[in-house]
């Protein structure tokens, strides 16, 4: 006959492994193909709750941002986004390490938390969508005539990001009106046309900068965002659904 501390260290062995293998099974859940399309990531996971998506966060399109060494360094020409003069800010692009974790079955948010100065989503190259703000809330006059000729730039820490539309991704890898990524709260970030080639106004959009119908990638219908001409370009009072987190 086994002793009771025999039985109590069998039963203790038992729990420990029905524990990892339910963690390990949780850990292997197959990612939805539709987050295949991100390119620029480096791994992309599904632990049923969250999709797990890493970034170096680097442009895969030439920039002005880039060392001169480096090539996809690109002198910019032509005029800015806003149409002005061209003036590049002092930073440059560096590698970054990114997290984004989004929930796997995006649901409307009952308070719809602010988004964030930094990344509030990511794109299909894996470079950060940033809102509507410069530095410390500020408008993005100024900011804007830094952006290079796909419209992104570096902040301090040359952490490139795009607060308008990425225009690498609506005219090289994907289209005006295709999907470019993903905000923190799960939902689909689409550009400024619909797919019939109607160009999407602000006023097509509710205070979040979205609406839901169906869409290529989601037939039976979805909220998603999408970036237009004016402010806030991209995003409006809020995340619509529970946002995941970012880490660095």
């Amino acid at each position: 006959m086994k002793s009771p501390q025999s039985i109590i260290n069998i039963i203790f062995i038992g729990v420990f492994m029905t524990i990892v293998g339910v963690a390990c099974k949780k850990e292997s859940q197959e990612v939805p193909a539709i987050y295949n399309k991100i390119y620029g990531a480096t791994s992309i996971t599904n632990d049923g709750s969250f999709i797990t998506i890493k970034t170096k966060g680097l442009p895969d399109h030439k920039s002005v941002y880039y060392s001169s060494s480096n090539a996809l360094y690109e002198a910019f020409s032509g005029t800015t986004y806003g149409g002005n003069t061209f003036a590049k800010n002092p930073n440059s692009i560096s590698e970054q390490s990114l997290t984004f974790k989004i929930p796997v079955n995006p649901k409307v948010a009952s308070n719809h938390a602010s988004t964030p100065g930094g990344p509030i989503g990511v794109s299909l190259n894996g470079v950060p969508f940033f809102n509507q703000y410069a530095a410390m809330g500020a408008t993005l006059t100024n900011e804007i005539n830094g952006f290079d000729q796909y419209w992104g730039h570096p902040q301090n820490s040359g952490q490139y990001h795009y607060h308008v539309e990425p225009l690498y991704l609506t005219t090289v890898k994907s289209t005006k009106s295709g999907l470019l990524g993903f905000l923190l709260d799960g939902f689909p970030v689409y550009g400024p046309e619909e797919e019939d080639g109607t160009s999407v106004t602000n006023s097509m959009l509710d205070d979040y900068h979205g609406h839901t119908h169906a869409t290529v990638d989601y037939p039976d219908g979805i909220y998603h965002y999408h970036f237009t001409t004016e402010a806030p370009y991209l995003n409006g009072n809020g995340f619509y659904g529970d946002a995941g987190t970012v880490s660095k």
